[in-house]
């Protein structure tokens, strides 16, 4: 499985043709307590940097990118009954949506660990 990240501190875990979105620690810990997410719905397709859905915390609202084109293939229902999983486990319990990837060859494009770790800091 790749692990990239985006600019916009989203990050992108690949298994397959299918890919799970999420957001950072760092876009997490920037946004504090996690209080509602918007996810797009099963279906739907998008274009790489199309706008997925909101995350809103108490201190702010942000978009969530997609990462790469695809057609979302699940959502978090987790994640929408408890929001706060963007929190506490960001990589992991706290994804957001899955897309079957639609153009692998952006993939390409995004950040590598080390490239991502010197932009977010």
């Amino acid at each position: 499985m790749t692990l990239r990240y985006t600019p916009e501190h989203e990050w992108i875990r690949v298994d397959g043709d299918i890919a799970t979105v999420g957001i950072t620690h760092h876009a997490q810990d920037a946004l504090g307590d996690v209080v509602f997410v918007e996810l797009p719905e099963v279906g739907k397709s998008l274009a790489q940097k199309d706008v997925a859905g909101v995350v809103e915390s108490v201190k702010a609202a942000a978009d969530v990118y997609a990462p790469v084109s695809g057609e979302v293939v699940e959502v978090n229902e987790a994640l929408r009954a408890d929001p706060s999983l963007a929190n506490s486990d960001p990589l992991g319990a706290g994804w957001f949506f899955k897309v079957r990837l639609s153009n692998p060859s952006e993939l390409d494009g995004l950040l590598d660990e080390a490239a991502y770790q010197q932009l977010a800091h």
